[in-house]
């Protein structure tokens, strides 16, 4: 079976065809600048890179260039529309209503466009991406799958916030989580380097890059996540504050003279590791200053190192003890120094890192001694595969 996955921005598309069953990616590409003048990069299995500009006025044109490069002579994988079983869409909030990845048909759509308010900058793009592929291919099947499912299984007790009832039942003020894909891959990748069946399992998942969130998933469901009921709760990350005393906006608001817009634009953009370095919302420049001397770039990475610490051992109170930590995404996946910190001081937990088997980058690795009695894994994210996965599953079940 061929899945083509979707992930759909504002301006730009990312793309990958590839097989759920064997694990194979056949091709992989990115569309940007969508709705200006276009470009295309299609990076096929063992041929020739296509990197050109191409017009793209639109998401549907944006399609369209993509499914003619997977079927193209010389950069081609497929030779027709047919080999192409079903689309599955990236699409970062599915509210209350999504608890799963879902076939997409009306229904669907109007719960995806009913989500608008609780990510207004994400599920509008996802949205177009939808509908330009269904414009383009109203013969495949569509699944849905959507960042924040995974945590939809959650108790109440760690979804809801400390504020009046009403704004919950009213306004849908409630942690959501994001990265549920992810963190679904690697704690279901971690249970079988493990050999151990995942409803046993007890671990921390630390999906950290540029956005950064821990999840507790206990015996295979998300029970806790540090992001909340947007992105920037939680973690510090490159640009965003993460978690961060509620009065501070109206105290800035009246020292700076700032608009209360202009704070929710500083706490996302201008914040984080950003923010307290002044260097770089990129951990290697920050590592590579760092090492210079520059004391504001360190305190940013100790800062980081510290926040995660804490979700870890959080995570572990939450689900009565942990089992395995999973480091991912680009940090997690390629910064031995920044995981030997985080993981410094957890031994009371039975977490012991050897720093011989830390000394990997971008492979599934176990970091943890031999005799640690409980374990620490790095595992690369796939999302796509993910995506891949349950859109094969759902396609299957229907017929």
């Amino acid at each position: 079976m061929k899945i083509l996955v979707i992930n759909a921005g504002s301006s730009s598309l990312k793309y990958q065809l590839l097989d759920p069953d064997t694990q194979e990616v056949l091709a992989k590409g990115l569309c940007e600048r969508i709705g200006l003048d276009g470009h295309l990069k299609h990076t096929p299995t063992g041929k020739d890179v296509y990197d050109a500009d191409v017009d793209m006025p639109d998401h549907e044109a944006a399609i369209k260039e993509v499914l003619t490069i997977l079927q193209h002579n010389h950069y081609g994988v497929i030779k027709s529309m047919n080999e192409i079983d079903a689309v599955g869409h990236r699409v970062v909030h599915g509210g209350e209503e999504f608890t799963h990845s879902v076939i997409i048909d009306n229904k669907v759509m109007r719960g995806i466009r009913a989500c608008i308010p609780l990510a207004p900058l994400h599920n509008p793009a996802n949205i177009v991406g939808i509908e330009a592929c269904e414009d383009v291919m109203p013969d495949k099947p569509m699944v849905a799958v959507f960042d924040t499912a995974f945590h939809q299984t959650m108790p109440p007790k760690a979804y809801i916030y400390a504020v009046p009832y009403r704004w919950y039942t009213e306004n849908k003020v409630r942690r959501y989580g994001f990265h549920g894909t992810s963190h679904q891959y690697v704690s279901e990748r971690a249970a079988a380097m493990l050999n151990r069946p995942i409803e046993e399992l007890r671990i921390v998942t630390c999906h950290l890059g540029n956005g950064a969130s821990t999840c507790a998933v206990k015996f295979g469901k998300s029970i806790d996540t540090s992001m909340g009921f947007t992105p920037q709760d939680g973690l510090p990350m490159g640009t965003r504050s993460g978690a961060i005393d509620a009065a501070i906006m109206d105290y800035i608001v009246d020292q700076r003279g700032y608009s209360s817009k202009r704070v929710e634009n500083v706490l996302n953009k201008e914040s984080g590791v950003l923010g307290i370095s002044g260097v770089s919302s990129d951990f290697r420049d920050l590592e590579a200053a760092a090492k210079e001397g520059n004391d504001r770039a360190q305190l940013a990475i100790d800062n980081f190192c510290y926040k995660v610490t804490k979700r870890i051992g959080s995570s572990a109170a939450a689900m009565g003890g942990v089992d395995a930590v999973v480091f991912t995404a680009g940090v997690g996946e390629n910064s031995p120094s920044l995981r030997a910190e985080i993981m410094e001081g957890l031994e009371f937990l039975g977490l012991v890192m050897d720093p011989e088997k830390n000394n990997v980058r971008g492979k599934e690795a176990i970091l943890s001694t031999d005799d640690s009695p409980n374990a620490i894994l790095m595992i690369p994210t796939n999302e796509e595969l993910m995506i891949a996965k349950e859109t094969a599953r759902l396609v299957r079940e229907a017929k």
